[in-house]
């Protein structure tokens, strides 16, 4: 009878953890979820090979900045995880790559105002809990002020310390860009192949094109996607305890779904950049968007000011700010984002482990050798 009952207790204890175990992992991948193998396009700009192909040359093409010598891809570069490296970006009158660029002497062009966003996967911009991807409401940009790739696309090179300088007016340089096209053959032989019209190149159909390109730019075979895929060997048992300690410190109130982003806008109290004045965010509120955290290993440093040049660092911030200490002057506390919680310092490292299971390094890194204009493919580096 005592063995029996030793059995049976075994079978109760074994069954009870296996129970236990199953409940952990379920409650460790709420709200989270593989990205889909495919991105979702506009009715209106459907993906072609054609469309991709010369948003690809557009994008590396400096024929779009004011003075030609800027390109997307210098302060989106594929060689740094289609961001640059560097806090803030210096686009006109700049040299050199990443965090060797620096500006020409003379100089009187300021550093571009926020962090640069890695273009990969920003096809999945705004991509619900429920896996919902309606691009044409994609939020971008870290105030959300623009919507879809089509639209964000053109804005960097109306400004002015981005793309456009100070030789060509706001107001002129969309033309100016599309006569300096409309003269070059190659150009016209793309537009016309990829639109299948005459006098394919207009301003709508420069944004269409580049937002072909940058939708195919997909990284969504990270250890974490194929665990949720059901490879469960997919991911460590660090990474594993990670997933759990993320939900646990309330990260995934915010970092949710797919991307790890609700494309919400928050007010955390980030510091500013000491080479700028305050940046208030959105309307004047000092609230950003919850960025991805896709491909983190890639995209250093971090936050809209890129003031934290590591992953220690943020969820350090965090601790203090979840216990109401600002860290921007210009915030209050009553401004702080309700979701705020401090970090239990003891999990960092297992979160960190998390993220990483969110890195996968394999998308197109291809540089064209050559573009339609002559110029230097990616811009002045």
């Amino acid at each position: 009878m005592q063995k029996k009952h030793w059995v049976v207790a075994l079978l109760i204890t074994t069954v009870t953890l296996l129970v236990n175990c199953t409940k952990k992992d379920q409650a460790s991948t709420a709200g989270f979820s593989a990205l889909p193998l495919e991105v979702t396009a506009p009715p209106d700009n459907v993906q072609t090979p054609e469309k991709m192909a010369l948003g690809k040359m557009l994008f590396f093409d400096p024929i779009l900045s004011g003075n030609n010598d800027i390109a997307c891809a210098t302060c989106h570069h594929p060689s740094l995880g289609f961001a640059d490296a560097r806090d803030l970006s210096i686009g006109v009158n700049g040299q050199g790559l990443g965090a060797t660029r620096h500006f020409l002497s003379p100089n009187n062009i300021p550093f571009a105002k926020r962090n640069s966003l890695s273009i990969i996967n920003t096809g999945f911009n705004g991509i619900t809990t429920d896996g919902i991807n309606n691009p044409v409401n994609a939020a971008m940009f870290f105030d959300n002020r623009t919507h879809s790739l089509e639209l964000q696309s053109v804005e960097p090179m109306k400004t002015l310390e981005e793309m456009r300088g100070t030789s060509i007016a706001q107001a002129d340089i969309l033309d100016t860009i599309i006569l300096r096209l409309k003269n070059i053959p190659q150009y016209s032989q793309l537009f016309n192949s990829a639109f299948q019209s005459a006098n394919a190149i207009t301003v709508q159909n420069l944004g269409k094109a580049i937002a072909s390109y940058e939708r195919s730019i997909l990284s969504n075979q990270s250890p974490f996607d194929k665990y949720m895929r059901g490879d469960k060997s997919a991911m460590s048992s660090a990474q594993l305890q990670g997933m759990n300690a993320f939900a646990a410190n309330g990260c995934n109130k915010c970092h949710s779904g797919s991307m790890f982003s609700d494309y919400a806008l928050h007010v955390l109290s980030v510091p500013d950049n000491a080479k700028q004045s305050t940046d208030d965010g959105a309307n004047g509120s000092y609230a950003f968007r919850t960025p991805s955290l896709r491909n983190l290993l890639l995209t250093a440093p971090y936050m809209h000011s890129g003031v934290f040049s590591s992953l220690n660092e943020v969820l350090n911030f965090y601790d203090q700010v979840g216990e109401g200490r600002l860290q921007n002057g210009y915030v209050s506390n009553r401004q702080l984002d309700g979701n705020l919680q401090r970090i239990n310092r003891g999990d960092a490292e297992a979160i960190i482990q998390f993220l990483d299971a969110l890195n996968d390094g394999n998308f197109d890194e291809t540089i064209p050798g050559t573009v339609p204009s002559g110029l230097h493919s990616g811009g002045n580096l």
